[in-house]
């Protein structure tokens, strides 16, 4: 009877023994497969950062690529134009200084046309009026501007533009006015040159009035 309770125990215990030892391998499973989650989860949360990062990155690379290209375009696109059409886009108003004059009889009588060279190295526009001032020893008498409009005239280097200067002539008998300077200042310029000329204006009221100077680069 004694034997038979003992091998009842024993078969007990081995049931027991097994279940335990189940019983962990089902653990250690478990504990496994929870990892091997966690480490996955880490893995792709991981991936996902790193896509947004990249992402990120080649949007700033884009906006930056696109600043310095509209402004290196804004750069260039600058030049020598003013705003109210005194200098032609990229180049500079011609000034007295780079200007070499000359003034020679016109085609009609009275008439003096002043050539206007390019001394400078680089070409420079022109645009507008010039200043004509006419001196003699009765006097100064200053030129209107006539009708005719202003063209944009660029100047290269040793070439020459010009304008017309036109005078009444004297056909009253008289001795008239003795005109022996033409006082000469480009148009958009304060600095003038002087030229020497003989030019004889009939004593009037109006004789003034009728001393015109057409812009530079019309008439031949």
């Amino acid at each position: 009877m004694r034997a038979q309770k003992l091998a009842i125990a024993a078969v007990a215990l081995a049931a027991g023994l097994s279940l335990t030892a189940c019983q962990g391998e089902d653990d250690a499973s478990a504990n496994d497969s929870s990892a091997s989650s966690s480490s996955s989860s880490g893995s792709s949360s991981s991936s996902d950062s790193s896509d947004s990062s990249d992402s990120s990155d080649s949007g700033d690379s884009g906006d930056s690529a696109s600043d310095d290209g509209g402004s290196t375009k804004t750069a260039s696109g600058t030049g020598g134009s003013s705003s109210d059409g005194k200098t032609r886009p990229g180049y500079a108003t011609c000034r007295t200084s780079q200007l070499d004059m000359s003034v020679n009889a016109g085609m009609g009588e009275g008439d003096r046309v002043v050539s206007l060279e390019n001394t400078a190295s680089t070409a420079c526009a022109l645009k507008g009026f010039p200043g004509v001032d006419l001196k003699g020893k009765d006097g100064t008498f200053s030129a209107n501007r006539s009708d005719l409009k202003a063209p944009m005239v660029l100047v290269k280097p040793n070439e020459k533009t010009r304008f017309t200067l036109h005078t009444p002539r004297n056909d009253t008998g008289g001795s008239g006015v003795d005109i022996t300077k033409i006082v000469v200042t480009p148009p958009n310029e304060t600095h003038s040159k002087t030229l020497s000329t003989r030019i004889n204006l009939p004593v009037s009221d109006t004789a003034t009035d009728d001393i015109r100077v057409d812009p530079v680069g019309t008439g031949k």
